[in-house]
């Protein structure tokens, strides 16, 4: 069992916990993920590593209620433990196996959007500990759905915040963003990691090809099993078939498919939806009858 040292409510319905799990801390790296479940008869859920503590033995985890299995893993509070917490799994950052001259002859941009926030804050603190002062794009709908900004302040080179309707910083999309940086402020970046939503990765990656500049995506949200054993994360890339979670989960974003990445994070809809109603119709009281009734 794993106890959860702290939890923290980021914002509506995205959960930061700080879990007990020495060995995984002991090697985790930026980029690389654990597979976390609530209990005994829980589903496998694939996290991205949003930070760690060697020396505490700590490993901080971000969930966002999205299914049932989330909302279970949500549910439970400082104190509680979860059932599994196995990792570190996946490919670290390319950037880790960087000598230092390389790395602080490079010029970074990150772009996150969403919860992927949580998983560029490691990335971009790994690089401040190794003196490179990357910029960073925050995107979101509404200020109110904004998270990390203030832990991303003291690592980033500078951080750049941009929201949907205009309520902090940019008013827009965070490709606007990117193109006001390079096109009007003179900004130049030798590789650009993207970490969001997978629309908004896909344009990320259709903008900076305009510019030549390397781009970088995770593809985690695809990812089931975790082990490459249920083929549901196959990923086009080049125009050859990868398994995003023994094969990334980071990727070259101007050879992914997203298109077909998108179809297929939609395979699994209809049970997800039929999961909603189960657990709902046992939050009521109710013995759940969907699928029994011809």
């Amino acid at each position: 069992m794993f106890r959860i040292v702290e939890k923290t409510e980021l914002a509506a319905g995205i959960f930061r916990m700080r879990v007990e799990a020495p060995r995984v801390a002991a090697s985790a790296l930026p980029g690389q993920f654990v597979i976390v479940r609530a209990d005994e008869q829980g589903e496998r859920v694939p996290l991205t590593v949003a930070d760690y503590d060697r020396t505490a033995g700590t490993v901080t985890i971000v969930t966002q209620t999205i299914g049932v299995s989330t909302r279970k893993i949500c549910a439970l509070e400082a104190g509680d433990a979860l059932a599994d917490f196995a990792g570190p799994l996946g490919h670290p950052s390319e950037f880790v196996t960087l000598s230092p001259e390389a790395l602080r002859g490079r010029r970074y941009l990150f772009v996150a959007g969403g919860v992927g926030t949580a998983p560029v804050y490691p990335q971009v603190k790994w690089l401040h500990e190794h003196g490179v002062g990357a910029d960073v794009i925050v995107g979101a709908k509404t200020r109110d759905m904004l998270i990390y900004t203030d832990e991303m302040r003291a690592v980033a080179g500078n951080l750049y915040i941009a929201t949907d309707d205009g309520s902090e910083g940019y008013k827009g999309m965070v490709t606007g963003l990117i193109r006001e940086l390079i096109d009007t402020r003179g900004k130049r970046y030798d590789e650009c990691v993207a970490i969001g939503p997978m629309v908004m990765m896909k344009f990320v990656a259709l903008a900076t090809r305009e510019y030549g500049l390397k781009t970088t995506v995770s593809l985690n949200a695809l990812m089931v099993d975790g082990t490459g054993m249920c083929g549901a994360c196959r990923v086009t890339v080049g125009g050859k078939t990868f398994f995003t979670c023994v094969d990334g989960p980071e990727f070259d974003g101007h050879a992914v498919d997203f298109d077909e990445a998108m179809r297929r994070q939609g395979m699994y809809r209809t049970q997800e939806e039929r999961a909603r109603a189960i657990a709902a119709e046992r939050e009521a009281g109710h013995r759940c009858r969907i699928g029994l009734d011809k």
